[in-house]
């Protein structure tokens, strides 16, 4: 009865929590223009795209992504055979256990009428998927702690992914080897089954199971009579074959029984099958109702993710089911690390201890921000610098086992932190020409205002950007300025301009304008000029600093060798410097 009702509260907590989970897709908000989508228009139009392509010719796609990235995992296997193969047995064997042991009576029976858990095939093959899911737990053990997979992290999640199934898997195979060293189940089976009730012939059908079947009999010990094992195997042939295999067939629990066979009797007196079978059923039941919330969920999600970018293209998506998928993809992400790992600017992360510089660290932030809850400066600091430092070249993307975009993820990201309002230097630099051509994917009204925002924020701390009118002071020279150039080798190159203004010729940015001082305020080569003089706001309050395009025009045709590119890089590195350290960093510490 216990059990019965645990199995209900565990089927209602779930469903639950499996509505709850799955409305998240469609209720968190990331990704451009997704605030101003509904719930309700987001899940029709969820609907609408996976009716359209059922009734399509796009379902032969969606069969093949089924069996070949979804039940062969073939993404794992071109990445990873060591992976493929712990991942193959744990999920294949767990799934087939699931069918055809845990749903032995709606699925197993109905396919087999004679079904019986204790005869062949099905006593062996239960041991065989169990035996698979803990070679794959073995493995997934041996890849996380002693192998080190690097830019692989281990957070509570992935522990309780593999303790929880390693209890299950465990707790089955000691129920099963108890039971069958177990005297008071063998009396419990004759009793009911075999309609004996002469002595001698329990005598020898006892002393038949005792040698055969591992039976520890607290009254008969061998080494037994021929005579006796022969007229047992014949009871047993008449009243128990029929439902009973050869216990060795039952490798691993049959292994197991006849380690602990010794201390049988005390086994069967602490009635300890009982407590396995709680235990084993228990821990079905929390995993259950847990399921939703862990890590494990990524069985459904990661399916689904993998069908849904089998059949669909980034172009061809509607902006509610783009924001719908990538609410659903934070869930199909299992932090197996290979997009980490092939990151191409982890090595940010020996200079800047963020652990939102990995992709798949990044994730579990991103989801936090999705969900609406409010996080401090510190917390939206760490993502936007995790999601900004991104080279956007594709190989996270193209990696994933699971199909997640993880590229158009970045960039819906990055747009969403933006438009909240928080300045960010980077899309002053180069690190934003991805951003530049992603122009016509972002709402045009919010193209500007990160770009005008972080100029706002420099224009803060800058006097003469804040009054156009004042008198350029030629005051002492400001050296901390020239001192900040100096560091780098190609930025202090600034001292030898003789003003030829060649750079400012060639310079593709200072030809777009008619009057481009009038736009730009200094031209290139009075940058340089605002640099030698060590002034420091006249060079920062440069919109021709903000607006250069990296193009290296103006340094490749120099013929002092100045540098003038870098020197106008490093002038903005100066200046975000010093903006971050008045500004950003005091609130980041709140």
């Amino acid at each position: 009865m216990f059990l019965k009702v645990s199995l209900y509260i565990s089927l209602v907590i779930f469903l639950i929590a499996l509505i709850y989970k799955v409305s998240t897709w469609f209720r968190y908000k990331i990704g451009i223009g997704s605030e101003e989508i509904s719930t309700s228009a987001r899940f029709f139009s969820a609907i609408k795209g996976i009716l359209s392509t059922i009734f399509s010719t796009k379902i032969l796609t969606l069969l093949k992504v089924f069996v070949l990235d979804v039940l062969l995992q073939f993404r794992i296997l071109r990445e990873d055979s060591l992976r493929w193969v712990m991942h193959i047995f744990i999920y294949g064997g767990f799934m087939l256990l699931l069918l055809m042991h845990a749903l032995d009576k709606y699925i197993t029976i109905a396919i087999w009428k004679n079904y019986y858990s204790t005869i062949n095939p099905f006593m062996f093959l239960r041991d065989l998927f169990g035996a698979m899911v803990i070679v794959g737990v073995i493995l997934a053990i041996y890849r996380r702690f002693i192998l080190k997979v690097p830019r692989m992290f281990s957070n509570a999640m992935d522990i309780y992914a593999i303790l929880i199934v390693a209890v299950i898997m465990l707790s089955g195979i000691f129920l099963e080897a108890t039971k069958m060293v177990a005297y008071s189940d063998y009396k419990r089976m004759v009793d009911e089954y075999s309609g004996l009730s002469d002595s001698q012939e329990l005598k020898s059908l006892e002393a038949y199971w005792v040698k055969e079947f591992g039976v520890v009999s607290p009254k008969l010990k061998g080494p037994f009579d021929e005579v006796i094992l022969q007229k047992g195997k014949e009871l047993h042939q008449s009243s128990c074959e029929g439902c009973h295999a050869r216990p060795q067939w039952a490798f691993t629990g049959y292994g197991v029984a006849k380690i602990i066979s010794p201390i049988g009797l005390g086994i069967d007196r602490a009635r300890l099958p009982s407590v396995l079978w709680t235990i084993h059923i228990l821990a079905c039941f929390v995993s259950l109702a847990y399921l939703p919330f862990s890590k494990m969920f990524h069985i459904f999600a990661s399916s689904i993710s993998l069908l849904a970018n089998g059949v669909i293209g980034k172009e061809k998506l509607s902006p509610a089911n783009r924001a719908t998928l990538q609410a659903m993809e934070l869930d199909a992400c299992t932090h197996c690390g290979t997009c980490s790992l092939r990151c191409s600017v982890i090595m940010a992360f020996e200079e800047i201890t963020n652990m939102n510089i990995f992709p798949s660290e990044k994730i579990a932030s991103i989801r936090t921000l999705a969900s609406g809850r409010e996080l401090s400066p510190r917390e939206i600091r760490h993502i936007q610098e995790g999601v900004y430092l991104c080279t956007n070249c594709y190989r996270c993307t193209v990696v994933c086992p699971v199909g997640i975009n993880l590229q158009d993820l970045w960039f819906n990201i990055r747009e969403t932190l933006l438009q909240k309002g928080y300045p960010e230097f980077l899309v002053l630099s180069p690190l934003s020409f991805y951003r530049g051509l992603m122009k016509e994917e972002t709402v045009q009204r919010d193209y500007e205002n990160p770009l005008i925002q972080a100029r706002g924020a420099i224009a803060a701390q800058c006097d003469l950007m804040k009054k156009k009118d004042k008198v350029l002071p030629l005051t002492p020279t400001n050296r901390k300025l020239q001192s900040g150039l100096s560091l780098s080798a190609q930025a202090k190159t600034f001292s030898v301009c003789f003003g030829c203004q060649t750079c400012t010729t060639v310079c593709p940015v200072v030809g777009n304008y008619e009057n481009p001082q009038e736009v730009l305020g200094l031209l290139p080569h009075q940058i340089m000029h605002a640099a030698g003089l060590g002034l420091r706001d006249l060079a920062f309050g440069s919109n021709m600093l903000w607006d250069c395009l990296t193009c290296y025009q103006c340094q490749e045709q120099c013929p002092q060798g100045v540098c003038v590119t870098d020197v106008l890089y490093e002038l903005k590195n100066l200046a975000v410097k010093q903006v971050r350290e008045k500004t950003l960093q005091p609130m980041e510490r709140k």
